[in-house]
């Protein structure tokens, strides 16, 4: 098969993918706030003293028969000891604020390893839990041997993903722009965790659920990486907030991981803005 051939027909499956995605709904499902938490932990050169209220979210895709969530959120009382955390709802009792009960959820797509993403995965037991194959690998194994680097990872979180691993409920995403199901495509090379990912949500239009890839608005508005990724995958988080809006063809269809202006942006009812 000569390759303009091969170019042609890869260019028919895309198409036809897409013609057979569900047009998805979003909402963004806020379960807590953190009020006063330093820019500067955020943003790359924000000033010292100031201070900005983030959200703690979770996203519900739906469509197709798939009840999706993107991140699981947490419920572990000894996270709050270091984070303040107020107005909140455990996530499962914050989803049925939306009309989905704990056991209609079909998926739950995991960012990243870190305990307010992954700590909620054993409130929906009926989910099948999407992850990078080498997040999986390095946090339920070199994370914690010397050497290795696991703040923020939870160990009982990582019990859990092995269990639903033995369960046959797991399942691992082999890198980038990969579609694991009908219209929904994982992202790599954020580089927040080990193997972090981001979500494309495709559609009339499209929207790009960054989750810690990118934390606020602010960050693409000054083209700033956020302030936890190390000196080294600066750089690259740049260049990938600038490929999430590419992929979302706007700005404003980048959804960041903590903003609390994604309850401003879209129309919103207590905890629950309409994003699409």
């Amino acid at each position: 098969m000569n390759r303009l051939l091969f170019a042609f027909l890869m260019l028919v499956a895309a198409v036809f993918s897409a013609a057979m995605a569900p047009e998805y709904s979003i909402q963004a499902i806020r379960y807590g706030n953190s009020p006063g938490f330093p820019a500067n932990e955020l943003v790359i050169g924000a000033p010292k003293d100031e201070k900005v209220d983030i959200a703690f979210v979770v996203w519900l895709i739906r469509g197709g028969g798939h009840n999706i969530l993107f991140d699981s959120g947490f419920h572990r009382e000894k996270w709050t000891k270091y984070f303040p955390v107020t107005d909140f709802l455990r996530p499962d009792e914050a989803v049925k604020l939306a009309g989905v009960k704990p056991e209609d959820v079909t998926d739950v797509v995991i960012s990243h390893a870190h305990w307010d993403h992954l700590g909620g995965i054993d409130l929906f037991p009926k989910a099948t839990v999407w992850i990078q194959k080498e997040e999986f690998r390095y946090y339920t194994g070199e994370a914690w041997q010397p050497g290795g680097k696991h703040g923020g990872i939870d160990p009982d979180d990582v019990l859990q993903l092995v269990k639903l691993n033995t369960e046959g409920r797991l399942r691992l995403v082999d890198g980038d722009d990969v579609e694991i199901l009908p219209g929904i495509r994982v992202y790599t090379g954020a580089r927040h965790t080990f193997a972090s990912q981001y979500i494309r949500v495709e559609g009339n239009p499209s929207f790009v659920l960054a989750s810690d890839n990118c934390y606020l608005y602010r960050n693409l508005a000054e083209r700033k990486a956020s302030a936890t990724f190390s000196e080294v995958d600066q750089s690259a988080n740049i260049t990938n907030q600038a490929r999430m809006i590419e992929l979302a063809g706007s700005a404003d269809r980048v959804v960041p991981g903590h903003d609390m202006l994604q309850f401003q942006k879209f129309p919103t009812q207590g905890r629950i803005a309409k994003i699409k």
